[in-house]
C-alpha cells in the first residue's frame, strides 16, 4: 500500500480511482463496511482503491488538551487499513489551513482536482470542510460536474442492533471489556509502541516486561490483562501470549502510566523494537500490595490465569 502524504504528490497510480473518505479511529466493523464498498466498486471497476483520511484527527486539533482517545494513532491504523487490500492511503494534513476550507472546495481541490476521483464513497455520517459543511447531500450536488458517482453506506450494527461506532468502543474499554470492544472492532484492540528500557524491577522478581508507552492511544481500564504480543520480523508478525499490566504500579510507587507486558516463553531481547499488543481479557483491575513478595506472589496467579484464559482462546479457535 502507498502512503501520499501531500494531495500534489498523488501519483498517476492513485488517480482515477474509488476514493473511500473518512477518518477510520479504529478501523472498526463499521468502517470495514465502507472500506469494503469501496474495494467492491474498485474491483469490478478495475479500479484503484483509495482512502482519504486526516492526521491529525480533527478532534485533536480542535481540542488539543483533551485526554488522549485515539483507538488507532496513524501507524496503527494504517496496518488495518492495508489489511484491506487498499491500494494507495491519501493521509492530509489536518491544520489551520485545511480546518477552514469550505466543503464546496475541498471537494475540488482534493476530489476533482488532486485525485480526479470516477467514484467516492462514504458513510452516512461522516462530514468534511469548514464547519463540517460537507456531507454525502454536497458530494451528490457536485458529482455531474467533478465527473464522480457517489454511495452512501449507512451504519452498520451488530445482531443486537448496536451501531458499531469508535466512540462505543472507546466507552467498552474504559469499562475494562476488551472482548466487547474487539466486538465491534473485528479483531482484539491492540496498542503498538517501541519497548522501552525501564528499571528492570520485573527481572528481579522473575518477571521480565517489555515497557511501551502508550502514548496517544485512549487509556483502557487500569488492571491486568490476558494479552497477544505481535513481534515483526523479515515482514513477518509472530504473536506471543502473554500477561499485561497497564497503570503505575502503586506497590513499588510508580508515577506514571505504563504498559508492562511479560511474554511466555520467550527470551529475546526486546528493546527498541515494536511490539503489537493486543489486549484480549480483563482479568482484575490494578491495585497495591504489601510488599514486593505478595506482589511476586500475585504476577504469577495473574499469568497462570491469563495462561488459561488464552489457552482455552486458542483451543475454541481450531
Amino acid at each position: 500500500m502507498q502512503i501520499i502524504r501531500a494531495i500534489e504528490n498523488v501519483p498517476e497510480s492513485a488517480r482515477q480511482g474509488v476514493v473511500v473518505l473518512g477518518n477510520f479511529d479504529g478501523v472498526h466493523r463499521g468502517h470495514q463496511a465502507v472500506i469494503g464498498c469501496g474495494a467492491d466498486i474498485a474491483r469490478n471497476d478495475g479500479a484503484p482503491l483509495v482512502v482519504l483520511t486526516f492526521e491529525p484527527h480533527p478532534r485533536s486539533f480542535f481540542r488539543p488538551h483533551d485526554p488522549s482517545y485515539r483507538l488507532t494513532p496513524f501507524h496503527n491504523k494504517a496496518h488495518h487499513i492495508e489489511a484491506l487490500g487498499v491500494d494507495a492511503l491519501i493521509v492530509l494534513n489536518f491544520d489551520e489551513a485545511l480546518s477552514h476550507l469550505e466543503g464546496e472546495k475541498f471537494v475540488q481541490r482534493v476530489i476533482v482536482d488532486g485525485l480526479r476521483a470516477k467514484h467516492v464513497v462514504i458513510g452516512q455520517d461522516f462530514r468534511f470542510g469548514h464547519q463540517r459543511s460537507g456531507d454525502t447531500a454536497l458530494l451528490e450536488a457536485n458529482a455531474e460536474g467533478g465527473g464522480y458517482t457517489v454511495t452512501t453506506v449507512a451504519p452498520v450494527a451488530s445482531a443486537d442492533a448496536e451501531i458499531y461506532s469508535s466512540s462505543h468502543i472507546r466507552e467498552q474499554l474504559e469499562s475494562g471489556k476488551p472482548g466487547h470492544a474487539a466486538a465491534m472492532l473485528g479483531r482484539p484492540f491492540e496498542i503498538e509502541g517501541i519497548v522501552e528500557h525501564g528499571d528492570k524491577r520485573g527481572r528481579t522478581l522473575g518477571f521480565p516486561t517489555a515497557n511501551i508507552d502508550i502514548a496517544d492511544y485512549i487509556r483502557p481500564a487500569r488492571g491486568v490483562y490476558a494479552v497477544r504480543a505481535g513481534l515483526g520480523e523479515d515482514g513477518e508478525i509472530s504473536w506471543i501470549d502473554g500477561v499485561a499490566n497497564f497503570g503505575n504500579r502503586p506497590t513499588i510507587g510508580g508515577d506514571s502510566l505504563l504498559l508492562e507486558v511479560h511474554l511466555f516463553d520467550f527470551d529475546g531481547d526486546l528493546y527498541d523494537q515494536t511490539l503489537r499488543v493486543a489486549l484480549i481479557e480483563y482479568l482484575r483491575p490494578e491495585r497495591k500490595f504489601d510488599g514486593l513478595d505478595a506482589l511476586k506472589a500475585q504476577i504469577a496467579e495473574d499469568g497462570a490465569a491469563a495462561w488459561r484464559v488464552l489457552t482455552v482462546r486458542a483451543a475454541g479457535a481450531s
